[in-house]
């Protein structure tokens, strides 16, 4: 086996290594408000949101075309040296989801994944690595910045407009029955919610696997996408999914907006819509931006409705450095394997990414948020573990 060819089956792992973290960290977009609400129980709501994200992953390939082709000037890299530009990306993406995961954030897998890719290629390549505007289907600004500003308040508009509908026209209707009706109808908004997931997201590593084929030169930009690269990718963020990212989940079911049944049906439809509407224009979005910015709405538009403006604030701050954070990382790895000489650099970084998911992991053990404790009373702030770990030895 080839030197060339272990870095590639180490890149493809790596990739779907983020799929899978993917899945677990938006699970909520999907399903935090319908498990708030009561809606659907935990673990039904994760294994509904898993195999309908399994199923979307097949419904489109644009998105993975955008990834794959339309963000990176590669047509003149060196085979192993863009299998290590997406390598190290990948890094960056992965590092920073389990980060924001740990502490209950809810940030953009999609920009992680971006800037960990942008960041590895800048370091490799300069700033013309990188396709910074283009035709319609080409160019960072056109593809991913400006998605990024318009979605979330696209988002909040239309929920929160939905949402003074819906009381509007209910204002009159007997509380209890309404709430109920609106619990049955987010079954079934959570699921397309999930459904436009998979479709939108699953594709992200679709498209960086696709790359790095194209890289060792078994396939070229103008193949489909094989069969298997799409099951794997479906697989990883299914699984991912089922496993519930229960940290994030908590944060926008019950940290953001104290929000009911009515709320949750208008926030995942929109979601849904916007999500399901971008994917069929090969537009990248985050779906975390989109569900954020429902649930939002959800908030401004009820009548008498409450947002949580410090936990809104911090989730902004997190995504205004979400790309450049993951860019770093991306661009240090990037650094490490060019500094070791190509393979034994791949081999570092692995070992860097291993030792620092299990540190992580090990972290979380410390402030378990589960299927027991996910729908808690709300406790203003995102406290760090340690914190909370401080804070519970100090009542007993």
């Amino acid at each position: 086996m080839s030197v060339e060819l272990i870095v590639l089956v180490i890149v493809i792992v790596t990739a779907l290594g983020f799929d899978f973290t993917n899945g677990f960290h938006d699970t909520a977009n999907a399903m935090a408000t319908s498990i708030a609400t009561g809606a659907l129980g935990p673990r039904t709501a994760v294994a509904m949101s898993g195999v309908l994200n399994l199923v979307g992953a097949f419904l489109s390939v644009q998105v993975a075309k955008t990834v794959s082709g339309g963000l990176l000037n590669i047509n003149n890299v060196h085979h192993m040296a863009l299998l290590q530009i997406v390598f190290a990306g990948l890094i960056g993406a992965i590092v920073w989801n389990l980060l924001t995961w740990l502490f209950g954030i809810p940030s953009s897998s999609t920009h992680a994944l971006f800037g960990g890719l942008i960041g590895a290629a800048m370091a490799a390549l300069g700033a013309s690595g990188v396709i910074w505007t283009g035709n319609q289907s080409t160019g960072l600004i056109n593809k991913i910045i400006v998605p990024a500003l318009l979605s979330p308040f696209v988002a909040a508009i239309v929920a929160g407009l939905g949402t003074y509908v819906i009381y509007r026209l209910n204002r009159a209707s007997d509380e209890t029955k309404m709430r109920k009706a609106f619990r049955i109808g987010q079954i079934g908004s959570a699921a397309l919610v999930s459904l436009a997931h998979g479709t939108n997201d699953a594709q992200k590593t679709m498209g960086v696997i696709f790359m790095a084929l194209v890289a060792y030169g078994t396939y070229n930009n103008h193949d489909d996408i094989p069969l298997w690269v799409k099951l794997c990718c479906a697989l990883a963020i299914a699984l991912g999914t089922y496993l519930g990212g229960w940290r994030i989940i908590r944060t926008l079911g019950k940290g953001l907006v104290e929000i009911d049944a009515p709320q949750g049906f208008a926030a995942e439809t929109s979601s849904a819509a916007i999500i399901l509407t971008s994917a069929q224009f090969g537009l990248p979005l985050s779906t975390t931006h989109v569900a954020t910015g429902s649930i939002l709405g959800t908030g401004l538009g009820k009548p008498g409705g409450e947002v949580r403006w410090g936990v809104f604030g911090r989730m902004c701050t997190a995504w205004l450095i979400t790309l450049p954070a993951a860019a770093i990382v991306g661009a240090i790895c990037w650094g490490i394997t060019d500094l070791a000489g190509g393979f034994p650099g791949v081999l570092i970084d692995l070992v860097i990414l291993i030792a620092l998911s299990s540190y992580i992991y090990l972290r979380s053990r410390k402030n378990t948020i589960d299927t027991s404790n996910v729908n808690e009373e709300w406790e203003d702030g995102l406290t760090p573990p340690s914190e909370l770990d401080e804070k519970t030895s100090a009542a007993v």
